[in-house]
């Protein structure tokens, strides 16, 4: 197996990275060897794959292009096809269309969605469609200013897409059919909580949204383009009362987990699954063993989860517990400047 890992690389981002590092991975103990370096990129902070992994597409954070690679599913080597402009500023998210003809990239600092045509040998288009995304900015005047979409993720369906805002604390909600992009509303979040990222369970209707600043998860009910707020749980540990903000989510591919990670307290927090209504019960935490984890992947397979630290250059290697779903600390850890990105992909 392949690992793909980027992150920041510019002072105004504090960045200490290098561009991609491509490792291969040790399947069974989680011990990654390099195999390539991919310079002269700047911010490379979030992948999205082809369903065969022949492709990777790249966002460059604090930046206004979007880059299109190559995989050797061999060798695992990445090769450039083209950037192109996404159309606003600070691309922080990406997603494919069922067809892989469109890329969805959520353009941060603008406010805006953009949608990208794939060309057939999977070089990125100029855009084609750009929505301009409108709210009410949130009570927080430092990170709330302005619409701040953060992700972009396809419904099981994929004919839908949810588009969590952090500054307008809304998931909006869009149709996709024919090329192009239809506004269906929105799902709200409290006033300040920022929503961020967002994962759907594996096989309930149900959609996940972990709020950025408020330290919490929005658990909705999900009905072919409508999001119906359930619950909201908190991903705060009990005992600590120091600042914290969530980064990443994602549920286990069996549907009992869910795992959410907090900088501030610098841990992965782990909530069990309801079978029947999908809520959430927490369940416990694992410190990460570095600061900010921004990101976090669960390899395929699921029998490990790797946490980048972007704050103290590192990713931790965590053996996931199948039947519990418990985050055991392997004590592997891997050095690399800023991480903020990790993709798989399994050679041929």
């Amino acid at each position: 197996m392949f690992a793909y890992v980027g992150g920041y690389t510019t002072a105004d981002r504090d960045g200490r990275g290098n561009g991609i590092n491509v490792f291969r991975v040790d399947p069974t103990g989680g011990g990654w060897t390099h195999v390539q370096h991919v310079g002269g990129l700047e911010n490379p902070t979030l992948f999205t794959l082809t369903r065969d992994g022949s492709r990777l597409y790249s966002v460059h954070g604090a930046r206004t292009l979007v880059s299109a690679f190559a995989i050797d599913r061999g060798t695992g080597v990445l090769s450039l096809l083209n950037q192109t402009e996404c159309g606003g500023v600070n691309p922080v998210d990406s997603a494919l269309d069922p067809a892989e003809r469109f890329l969805v990239v959520a353009n941060y600092s603008s406010g805006s969605v953009a949608l990208l045509p794939v060309a057939a040998d999977g070089r990125l288009e100029p855009i084609s469609q750009l929505v301009t995304l409108e709210g009410t900015p949130g009570p927080d005047p430092k990170e709330q200013a302005s619409s701040h979409p953060h992700a972009v993720v396809f419904d099981p369906s994929g004919r839908f897409i949810v588009v969590p805002d952090k500054g307008f604390d809304r998931t909006f909600l869009f149709r996709f059919e024919s090329g192009r992009l239809a506004p269906a509303g929105f799902a709200g979040s409290a006033a300040g909580a920022g929503p961020r990222h967002a994962a759907f369970h594996p096989s309930l209707p149900m959609l996940y949204v972990n709020n950025e600043l408020d330290s919490t998860v929005s658990v909705f009910h999900w009905d072919s383009g409508a999001a119906v707020e359930q619950q909201v749980i908190t991903t705060r540990v009990a005992g600590y009362s120091g600042p914290n903000t969530t980064a990443e989510i994602a549920a286990s591919s069996c549907g009992r987990f869910l795992y959410v990670s907090n900088r501030g307290h610098d841990s992965i927090v782990q909530f069990t699954v309801a079978t029947g209504s999908g809520l959430l019960t927490y369940a416990g935490h694992v410190p990460t063993g570095g600061t900010v984890p921004r990101f976090f992947a669960i390899a395929p397979g699921g029998r490990h989860l790797y946490a980048a630290n972007q704050g103290s250059d590192s990713i931790t290697v965590f053996h996931v517990d199948a039947g519990a779903g418990t985050l055991i600390p392997t004590g592997l850890r891997i050095e690399v400047g800023s991480p903020s990105a990790i993709s798989f992909v399994t050679p041929t």
